[in-house]
């Protein structure tokens, strides 16, 4: 069994190269539900549905998020009640969210209903939510505290970040599955994610730490960052802002005391030796994704290199 620990579009890119490499039904997926909230009165869950509509091979190939070739005739029915929908979703989108609502409304739990859309959508891999508790991530600014999605979306990631909170996390267990899925790893994979916003929140899930140091597989990251820049998002801002280098060593050592090995692309070779120094082994290959075949190609790399290392190195 693979495990993946993902959230937004590098995150669903990566997850589905290692389903294609390993097959399906031989990978986990534990994504980040901390940038979950509630809009027009329904539940929406961005990092599970971009991760789910991936896996299902419906998304948009050009966004990365939402689904291929939908509509929008929802959204203009919105603006024509004077509403600006200022959080863009289709309509197949929208069936989502409400079929989700409805099922939460009745008391069903989010890593239930998950499993119940991803199957109904040919999903064959576990998509685990990081807990069925609810988590917010706040941005700390200079202009204050800011709900996530206030922040990413609404106010286009232009606000210099301070500090990110995990509102609830203190509350929350890790979501059903997840420690079983890391006790029968064989590789744990962090995908090339915002290591502030789509993979802190599901580290920072009390028991995930300890899981994690459990688990007898070897934990490695991608780097979201390449060449300076982030791929898509704003974590090479955040990593400015919040005072680490812009680098993949300014990712690897947030990673420092979890991971057994990270992967560079091959353009910040020149970080390989700084990174084996915090005591990480560096894989150095082509990461920036592109279609299905890059994905499988660099999941496979990933997978044989990370075979070979021992747990020993943390």
């Amino acid at each position: 069994m693979i495990v993946a620990l993902a959230g937004g579009v590098g995150g669903a890119k990566l997850a589905q190269g290692l389903a294609m490499a390993v097959g399906p039904e031989n990978l986990s997926v534990v994504a980040n539900t901390a940038d979950d909230f509630d809009l027009y009165g329904l539940r929406i869950c961005p990092d599970l549905d971009t991760v789910m509509y991936t896996l299902a091979g419906i998304a948009d190939p050009v966004q990365g998020w939402g689904v291929a070739g939908d509509t929008v005739a929802t959204l203009g029915g919105i603006t024509a009640y004077g509403r600006d929908p200022w959080f863009k979703l289709g309509d197949r989108d929208f069936a989502t969210h409400i079929l989700r609502t409805e099922a939460l409304r009745a008391g069903q739990p989010l890593s239930v209903v998950t499993a119940d859309l991803a199957g109904a959508l040919g999903v064959r891999s576990r998509l685990l939510p990081m807990s069925d508790d609810p988590v917010a991530t706040q941005i700390e600014t200079l202009v204050g505290r800011l709900d996530f999605q206030a922040y990413f979306v609404a106010r286009r990631q232009q606000d210099t970040v301070t500090g990110v909170v995990f509102d609830g996390i203190g509350r929350a267990r890790l979501g059903p599955g997840v420690g079983e899925a890391l006790a029968d790893a064989e590789t744990v994979v962090v995908c090339p994610s915002n290591p502030f916003v789509s993979v802190g929140p599901i580290l920072a899930v009390p028991g995930m730490a300890q899981a994690l140091a459990a688990s007898p597989a070897p934990v490695v990251a991608v780097s979201p960052i390449v060449d300076g820049r982030a791929i898509k998002g704003p974590a090479a801002a955040m990593l400015e802002s919040l005072g680490h280098d812009v680098s993949p060593l300014g990712v690897a050592r947030l990673y420092t005391g979890v991971i057994d090995g990270f992967v560079l692309d091959e353009t910040d070779a020149g970080w390989a030796p700084a990174v084996a120094a915090l005591g990480m082994e560096p894989l150095v290959t082509r990461t920036v994704m592109g279609g299905s075949d890059d994905r499988a190609r660099l999941a496979a790399e990933i997978l044989a290199w990370a075979g070979a290392l021992s747990r020993n190195r943390r």
